[in-house]
């Protein structure tokens, strides 16, 4: 009677979701004046301005990752400030946030991103807010 209740126990659990597949995502808020372009993983996603993208099921590993940017009307000259360009290290779980926002002042645009995770940087030895 014991091993019935085991299985049943067991079969019930793998049911309700305990999978080791843990789901990751990366999200792309563009809040800036035009579209950004995000090049990972040899493809181009488009996040209009105003939109909100999410790439979800990534891969575990460490990608780079490049954004290039549409520029408003009357623009002559622009900047890049933060992270529009660096590395997405993916692990199981891994939730980030890549956050586009802008001004345009005196003809000059410029663009900011700000990236963040969900990942604890305590135990990795690599923050060195957190030793």
């Amino acid at each position: 009677m014991k091993k019935i209740f085991v299985v049943l126990f067991i079969s019930m659990a793998a049911f309700w979701g305990c999978s080791p597949i843990s789901e990751t995502s990366l999200t792309l808020k563009n809040l800036a004046a035009g579209a950004v372009y995000l090049n990972f993983r040899g493809e181009v996603t488009t996040v209009p301005a105003g939109k909100t993208v999410v790439l979800s099921d990534l891969s575990k590993g460490t990608y780079a990752y490049v954004t290039t940017y549409a520029v408003p009307a009357g623009t002559t000259t622009s900047t890049e400030v933060g992270e529009l360009e660096g590395e997405l290290i993916i692990k199981a779980g891994s939730k980030i946030l890549i956050l586009y926002s802008s001004t345009f002042s005196l003809d000059t645009y410029t663009i900011y991103a700000s990236k963040t995770s969900n990942d604890d940087l305590s135990d990795t030895g690599s923050n060195p807010l957190f030793p």
